[in-house]
């Protein structure tokens, strides 16, 4: 598992200081199938806009 997962999107409730990731799991979708030939073709599900 990773250590250091980075997120820029700070207004997701698993932003943290440094643009690190605090969630628990995360959850990344491909728009075409199982597969993806770049990051412009994939989602992270895990995102939680804050309040």
């Amino acid at each position: 598992m990773a250590k250091d997962v980075k997120c820029e999107v700070n207004n997701c409730k698993y932003w943290a200081e440094g643009n690190r990731c605090i969630a628990s799991s995360i959850y990344v979708v491909s728009h075409t199938g199982k597969s993806a030939a770049n990051e412009k073709e994939t989602d992270c599900q895990t995102f939680e806009p804050t309040v």
